[in-house]
């Protein structure tokens, strides 16, 4: 039984590590385009970012059920149980951060007025950098059992929420201008909408780094001053 126990938490992780690079690739796509300044994604990298995403909620799926199944057969304990429970905490957040970048892929391509985009695009660019930063450490805290990259994510999100509030100013400088200019609002809510997205980014990285110190410590810090 305790071989069979390891071996299916082995399948597991291995999944989840699949799953893992899956999400950062779709990030690294995410960067890339966020970052050149350019408000056009190619068909072909919309395309791939879709098929990728129906491979994310494929394993999500698959790897949901592997956790539940092995949970039910093998009844693990202690520090295993931690590990799957925290696993599967991991995986709603990743399923979600990949939901999240096919919607700013969208939002990218909705933009009317580059001029506006491009002012607004530094701290943009900022915002996405720190936001995939914090997903990678959250991750590397989980497979590592490394506490220090989770506890770095989880006062980063102080840092993220501090851009976040510049851009807003900016934003809402822009919008004191734009009430005859219809191409400008919809330019200004779609690139709020795409902050929002990113955001929820970091908020999933933050989550991802409470499981790992759940899954290290067994200390659930969620809605707690978190302390080193």
């Amino acid at each position: 039984m305790t071989i069979k126990k390891d071996d299916a938490i082995t399948n597991i992780i291995y999944d989840f590590e699949n799953l893992s690079n899956i999400v950062l690739e779709q990030l690294d796509y995410m960067e890339h385009f966020i970052t050149s300044g350019d408000i056009v994604v190619s068909d072909e990298v919309s395309a791939y970012i879709k098929r990728n995403e129906k491979e994310i909620d494929k394993k999500e799926v698959k790897l949901s059920d592997k956790i539940v199944n092995t949970i039910v057969l093998y009844k693990p304990v202690a520090s295993d149980l931690r590990r799957i429970i925290a696993c599967y905490r991991i995986v709603i957040s990743l399923e979600r951060i990949g939901d999240l970048v096919v919607n700013i892929t969208n939002f990218i391509q909705k933009i009317k007025t580059p001029e506006v985009y491009e002012k607004l695009q530094e701290v943009l660019s900022n915002m996405t950098i720190l936001s995939i930063r914090m997903v990678r450490k959250s991750l590397l805290s989980f497979l590592n059992d490394d506490k220090e990259f989770a506890i770095w994510t989880i006062k980063n999100d102080v840092v993220f929420d501090e851009i976040n509030h510049k851009l807003m100013k900016k934003i809402l400088a822009k919008t004191n201008t734009a009430e005859s200019n219809k191409h400008l609002l919809m330019s200004i809510v779609t690139i709020k909408e795409m902050m929002s997205n990113i955001e929820r980014i970091a908020d999933h990285a933050t989550n991802i780094a409470e499981a790992a110190i759940y899954s290290i410590e067994g200390k659930d810090v969620r809605h707690h001053k978190l302390e080193e």
